[in-house]
């Protein structure tokens, strides 16, 4: 069994990930259940500007993208709600939803680049709370930017022990040794492989220990075959998580790390 914890839905800038295209890639390369954002959540570009009045969407209709995804796959789909804390605050109707639909929901989702909000500052502390009440775990991209970087969800999750916290990307575009070292200091935070080269995730594992980093793709945001191809048509990065990595570890850690330890961390 594999769980890909981290997928999207949706389009905006120069993404279009198309619900289809989950369907289909989780079928052709054997997902048996996926964690779903809505990427029309998204604030700011690539360039950190905002996005025009006219490309932004209220919060709570990216919400109900993912989490509709959800109910129309109740067994393959998990819904992680992609928050807008720059344009917007939790709010009694948030709440609302989230109580209505928690079987659902199986996680916060930040971008804290594509929303230029720095992960541990003072704005970030309501979903903090929304997290802690409804016993939801929060996943956050790191790289890119000083609001995204690994040590503000390092600080984030030391303020908060009750908060299962998630580093997505390890630090996109950086050799992950930072990531690894943060992760490995506090029993609430891990890691995602998305965007990971496998070395580093053995790096990680002979660190850490096998049970705290899950896998987690971006699917599909270079096409329905981000798990085998890359945009360029090059082979992906993933094809070794589905083939090599196998004979690297032992059978019981690759069943933690494609599988296993998303079960425990989202309760799923």
């Amino acid at each position: 069994m594999i769980i890909d914890t981290h997928v999207h839905i949706g389009k905006i800038l120069n993404f279009n990930m198309r619900k289809k295209d989950v369907m289909y890639s989780m079928e052709r390369y054997g997902i048996s259940y996926s964690i779903v954002s809505d990427c029309r959540a998204t604030e700011f570009d690539h360039q950190q500007r905002p996005l025009p009045r006219f490309l932004q969407t209220a919060q709570l209709e990216c919400i109900r993208g993912a989490v509709d995804f959800a109910k129309q796959y109740p067994e393959r789909i998990g819904a992680a709600l992609w928050l807008r804390p720059y344009h917007e605050n939790v709010s009694q109707e948030l709440y609302d939803y989230i109580k209505e639909n928690r079987q659902f929901i199986k996680a916060l989702k930040f971008h804290p680049f594509h929303s230029t909000v720095p992960f541990d500052g003072e704005k970030m502390e309501q979903y903090m709370e929304l997290a802690q009440h409804f016993d939801l775990p929060v996943v956050t991209h790191t790289g890119g930017s000083d609001a995204a970087s690994c040590r503000r969800v390092y600080f984030m999750a030391k303020r908060h022990p009750d908060i299962k916290f998630v580093m997505v990307h390890m630090g996109l575009g950086t050799d992950n040794n930072e990531a690894i070292y943060l992760i490995g200091k506090l029993d609430n935070l891990y890691g995602d492989t998305t965007w990971v080269p496998m070395e580093s995730t053995l790096r990680f594992i002979n660190k850490n220990g096998p049970d705290k980093l899950m896998f987690g793709s971006d699917s599909p945001i270079d096409g329905k075959d981000t798990y085998w191809f890359n945009r360029y048509g090059q082979p992906s990065m993933y094809r070794k998580y589905f083939g090599e990595l196998r004979y690297k570890i032992s059978p019981e850690v690759y069943d933690k790390l494609m599988c296993r330890n998303a079960r425990r961390v989202f309760g799923l």
